[in-house]
């Protein structure tokens, strides 16, 4: 019997969906669309505040439900720049991504830094929200966070 390659054929394909963010989300979005606030959600145990909000404690697994509001102001944990283009980078190069700890949270979110030159960026540097003009109720009406002016 002949053994018979496999071959693969590779595309891409684009489908449209929908994701539900639930109640929790849905809350958390609308506050930075409609107030430019952002809210975590602190679990009633360990006291954890959880930004972006989750429902249910990742350390407990008890169900958070008091609503915190945190400030615009964080501290860079991380930070790595993207040289490069592609069609899914929400804007020209260079782009950089960075781990931010909001002030009052107890962990990190992913966003961008604009409005900054990314060799005098460092780790423990302090950055403000800068919102969106035009906010639709996602993650990115927060444009980006920029380094605090000392």
């Amino acid at each position: 019997m002949s053994t018979t390659e496999n071959l693969y054929y590779e595309g891409r394909i684009k489908v449209p969906y929908k994701w539900n963010v639930g109640q929790i989300g849905s809350q958390f979005l609308v506050n930075l669309r409609d107030k430019k606030e952002i809210w975590g959600i602190k679990c009633p145990k360990c006291g954890k505040v959880y930004v972006p909000p989750i429902k249910t404690c990742w350390e407990c697994f008890v169900p958070t439900e008091e609503w915190v509001k945190l400030g615009d102001t964080g501290t860079i944990e991380s930070f790595t720049v993207a040289h490069y283009t592609n069609q899914v980078m929400p804007k020209n190069t260079p782009v950089i991504y960075a781990l931010i700890k909001l002030d009052g949270a107890s962990g990190s979110i992913l966003h961008l830094i604009g409005d900054a030159d990314p060799e005098k960026l460092k780790i423990g540097m302090k950055v403000k929200a800068v919102f969106a003009d035009n906010r639709t109720g996602n993650i990115l009406d927060i444009k980006h966070f920029a380094p605090i002016k000392a």
